[in-house]
């Protein structure tokens, strides 16, 4: 296999946007009022459980100050 390349002529290389298809996609169809509809309602779910996870879940993340104590069970307690 050899490393030599053909050249390729300008010209050729020029006149390629001549043959460039000038053909324009269709329009794009608009959604219909129940498509946005259902669009808006997915991603308002999104985000409310979103934020929701957020508010459930914050406690859970705050440091708890009653772990410096030892507890004790239940179980310990009653004998």
């Amino acid at each position: 296999m050899s490393g030599r390349r053909e050249p390729v002529p300008f010209a050729f290389v020029a006149e390629a946007d001549r043959f460039r298809s000038n053909v324009t996609p269709p329009p794009r169809e608009r959604p219909s009022v129940g498509q946005m509809a259902g669009r808006w309602l997915m991603g308002l779910t999104i985000v409310a459980g979103l934020v929701g996870s957020l508010i459930i879940g914050t406690p859970a993340l705050s440091p708890d100050h009653s772990t410096d104590q030892p507890q004790q069970s239940q179980a310990s307690e009653r004998r």
